[in-house]
């Protein structure tokens, strides 16, 4: 339901007629009814923001076209329903075109077909405002602080590249390791920009089929091919005046790159089995677990595509290399499944503590996110036990010693991990590895080694 009074605005010359719709529609007392009897004096308060008018089209001092376009442009979500004497199909058809929500013709059944129109404009007003509140509601959900959870200085660089992509509309690749919340920050942009109550249409493009990516973006005509029964919109259409979101960006057949690097140039797209030119106003955003540079010299990615879609480039740095961020999101995904699942209250005891921060995470938060609620659920105490963490497979150890390298090589790396684990604290990284804080100081000042 609308908030206050639902206003209507009758403007009839005839007196007697605006009366009759006055009291006919009084008989809901939800709606608050003025007269005017000139268009230029039910103009001059349209300041007043009514929901609906009803227009006479026969005015003394003005024609009903003129008013109508006038009232649009003052507001254009106010709702018109003209009333006319005269049965013209043409001039009814040339209302609506500009805008008119229904032409109603007077005789004796005038007032009910008015009645039943304005309920109908309510009820969409009403809805359309509970979509604009779930919209709302939404964007808070998505606040930046709300989407990704740590303090980390890595953390907080994402936090400040995503405030200046919310604040235009230029494109976006954000690249990073799967399981790194690359879409929460696709959705978090788009419901903080502009554009936030728009759609947001997230498309996998290494879900789809080769063969139908295609008609998935852009669409397609009925008999474009078999099984096209009938028109279908596109991705691309289906977001308009929102964001897409194309994940895994890099999986994008090289056939297909030159189509949408049209769609971007040109800001328009033809549906499959269509010539006519469909004009789209959408924001990019990408998203790719691949380094595009590498897949533009090996022939796999379009390199004017490729700079295309650069735009204000996101790293979202992977679990391992965020610290102290391990525990705080553990404790946020802790928190939040005893809460969902009706348990009491849970906390890491330090040898969890101990056993996570010494974990790669390949998978990430995603897989931090299972880990832990795990472990509530094996957890007997309040206190969560390391041996209540299970990891599913020695990924460390794997990923690790994958290559042949030197020891200097495998040292280095080891010391460069707990840096980042540890943010950076070197006699905390010496104290952990039992190594000599001036090695470390001594690998920094060469570059053999990095610090935030």
């Amino acid at each position: 339901m609308t908030n206050g009074p639902f206003k209507i605005f009758i403007l009839d010359d005839d007196v007697w007629y605006s009366e009759l719709l006055e009291y006919h529609l009084s008989l809901n007392p939800d709606y608050e009814i003025k007269k005017f009897h000139s268009a230029n004096d039910c103009l001059t308060n349209m300041y007043q923001r009514p929901n609906v008018v009803t227009l006479d089209y026969s005015l003394p001092d003005k024609n009903g076209s003129e008013v109508l376009k006038r009232i649009k442009e003052q507001n254009p979500d106010v709702q018109v329903v003209v009333i006319s004497g005269q049965e013209d199909v043409a001039t009814a058809v040339d209302l609506l075109k500009l805008g008119a929500y229904d032409y109603i013709v007077k005789d004796e059944d005038t007032p009910e077909r008015l009645w039943n129109t304005i309920n109908k404009i309510r009820e969409n007003v009403s809805l359309r405002e509970e979509i604009d509140q779930l919209k709302e509601e939404i964007g808070q959900k998505y606040d930046f602080n709300n989407v990704i959870i740590g303090n980390s200085k890595a953390i907080k660089m994402v936090f400040n590249l995503m405030a200046k992509a919310a604040q235009t509309n230029i494109t976006v690749s954000i690249h990073g390791e799967t399981g790194t919340g690359k879409e929460l920050v696709g959705k978090a942009i788009h419901y903080n920009s502009t554009r936030k109550k728009a759609p947001y249409v997230a498309v996998n493009v290494a879900a789809i089929p080769r063969e139908l990516i295609e008609s998935e973006l852009f669409g397609h005509e009925k008999g474009a091919f078999t099984g096209a029964v009938a028109r279908r919109l596109g991705k691309f259409e289906e977001a308009s005046k929102g964001t897409i979101f194309l994940d895994e960006i890099g999986e994008l057949d090289i056939s297909l790159q030159a189509k949408l690097l049209r769609v971007l140039q040109e800001k328009e797209i033809t549906r499959v089995g269509g010539n006519a030119v469909v004009p789209v106003d959408v924001r990019i955003i990408v998203a790719t677990h691949k380094n595009l540079a590498d897949e533009v010299k090996k022939g796999r990615f379009r390199e004017d595509l490729y700079y295309r879609l650069l735009g204000l480039p996101i790293q979202l740095p992977p679990l391992r290399d965020r610290g102290s961020d391990i525990l705080v999101l553990a404790k946020y995904f802790i928190d939040a499944f005893a809460k969902e699942n009706g348990m009491g209250k849970k906390h890491l005891a330090p040898s969890a503590q101990e056993k996570l921060l010494s974990y790669s995470f390949p998978g990430n938060v995603r897989e931090l996110k299972a880990l832990v609620e795990l472990a509530v659920v094996l957890s007997d105490e309040e206190a969560i036990q390391d041996y209540d963490i299970n990891f599913t497979a020695s990924h460390t150890e794997k990923d690790f010693l994958a290559e042949e390298r030197t020891l200097k090589a495998y040292t280095t790396d080891i010391i460069q991990r707990f840096l980042n684990r540890y943010d950076s604290n070197v006699l905390l990284v010496a104290d952990k590895l039992g190594i000599g804080k001036s090695t470390i100081y001594r690998m920094i000042q060469s570059r053999e080694l990095t610090v935030k």
